[in-house]
C-alpha cells in the first residue's frame, strides 16, 4: 500500500459522499495503491450509514466506528494505527481540504521530506474569531518549538510512515505532530494548499478550544526539551528559587541588624520561607521525574535515540 488517507467525521452526513468522489477523482488517473480511512466520531446523524454504504461499493474505503464521540485527536489516532501505507495523508471531513492537493503533497514528499505541512494560505474562514486568532497560535506555537509553520491547525499533511511509529496522541495533539517527530530528525517542510467554504453542516472548532491548546503546547514544549532530562528544568527552577530565598533572607538579617526591623515582622521572612520550600520542592519534582523517565524508557526497552540507517551491522 503506497497511500493512506485518514478523515475523522463526525455528523458530516451531507460531505461524506462527495468528499469520497473527490478523493477518487484526485487519484484516478495515477498508480497509487491507496486505501481511504474514515473514522467516525460518535456521529448522531446519518454519516455512518453512509460510510458503511460507501464502503460496501469502494473495497478502497475502510471504516472504523467509536461507541461515542473521542474527539478529533482520538480519531486520527486510530486512523493512524490502522494505516498501512508509507505515506498517510490525514484531512477534514467537512470539503474544505481539498482532495486535489493531495498529489502535491505526495511531490513533496518523494523530494526527500518526512512531514509536509499545509498552508491554507489564502482560508476562507470568518476573520477576527478564526483566521487571527490562528495566525497569532501559529507564531506563538513556532516560536514555542523551535519548527516555523505558517499553519500548524491544517489537518491536510502528508507523512512517511516511519516518522508516526511511537507518536501517541492525547488531548489536541494532533496538530503539534510535526513538532514532535522533529525530535527523531524528521525533515519538515510547508506547502501552500487550497482552502475551500464550507458549504454543509457546522464547523466543530470554537474558540473553547483555545485553552485546550495552550495546555497541550506546555506538554510538547516540556517533551520536546526535557523528557529525558526533567531534573535540568525543574532543577533549575529549584536552585533560582533557593538563591532568591538567599538573598531575601539576606535582606532580613540585614535589616534586623543595622535598620532595626522586627524579622517577626518582616514580610520578607515569609517570603523566604516560601522560596526555601518551593525549591526544594523543585528539586524534589525534578528527581522524581528523572526516575518517572528511566522507568518509562528501561521498562518498555524504549531508546532515547532512533537510528536512521545501519551500514554493515546486524538489524
Amino acid at each position: 500500500m503506497d497511500l493512506s488517507i485518514v478523515v475523522p467525521i463526525f455528523n458530516e452526513e451531507e460531505n461524506v459522499a462527495a468528499l469520497h468522489g473527490e478523493v477518487v477523482a484526485a487519484l484516478e488517473k495515477s498508480a497509487i495503491a491507496y486505501e481511504l480511512i474514515l473514522v467516525d466520531d460518535g456521529s448522531t446523524d446519518g454519516s455512518l450509514r453512509l460510510l458503511r454504504e460507501i464502503a460496501a461499493g469502494d473495497m478502497r474505503v475502510k471504516v472504523i466506528s467509536f461507541r461515542r464521540n473521542f474527539g478529533q485527536t482520538a480519531a486520527m489516532a486510530a486512523g493512524f494505527d490502522a494505516a498501512s501505507g508509507k505515506v498517510v495523508i490525514p484531512m477534514d471531513g467537512d470539503l474544505q481540504n481539498d482532495p486535489a492537493d493531495i498529489p502535491k503533497l505526495l511531490a513533496k514528499i518523494d523530494e526527500g521530506f518526512d512531514v509536509v505541512s499545509g498552508w491554507r494560505r489564502d482560508r476562507k474562514d470568518a476573520f477576527i474569531n478564526r483566521t487571527l486568532p490562528s495566525i497569532l497560535a501559529n507564531n506563538f506555537i513556532s516560536r514555542m518549538t523551535g519548527i516555523k509553520l505558517h499553519d500548524y491547525g491544517c489537518t491536510l499533511k502528508a507523512y512517511r510512515r516511519e516518522v508516526l511509529d511511537g507518536i501517541n496522541l492525547y488531548g489536541e495533539m494532533h496538530r503539534f505532530v510535526p513538532a514532535l517527530v522533529s525530535q527523531f530528525g524528521a525533515k519538515v517542510t510547508e506547502i501552500p494548499v487550497g482552502h475551500r467554504p464550507r458549504l454543509h453542516g457546522t464547523s466543530k472548532y470554537g474558540i473553547s478550544r483555545t485553552m485546550r491548546v495552550i495546555l497541550d503546547l506546555i506538554t510538547v514544549k516540556f517533551l520536546l526539551n526535557y523528557s529525558t532530562r526533567p531534573i535540568q528544568l525543574f532543577g533549575r527552577l529549584g536552585i533560582y528559587t533557593l538563591f532568591a530565598s538567599l538573598l531575601t533572607g539576606a535582606a532580613t538579617v540585614y535589616m534586623k541588624f543595622f535598620q532595626n526591623t522586627s524579622m517577626n515582622r518582616n514580610p520578607l521572612l515569609l517570603l523566604t520561607a516560601f522560596l526555601l520550600f518551593m525549591g526544594v520542592q523543585f528539586i524534589v519534582l525534578g528527581l522524581l521525574g528523572e526516575v518517572n523517565a528511566r522507568t518509562y524508557y528501561e521498562a518498555q526497552g524504549k531508546p532515547i535515540y532512533v537510528v536512521k540507517e545501519k551500514i554493515n551491522l546486524d538489524s
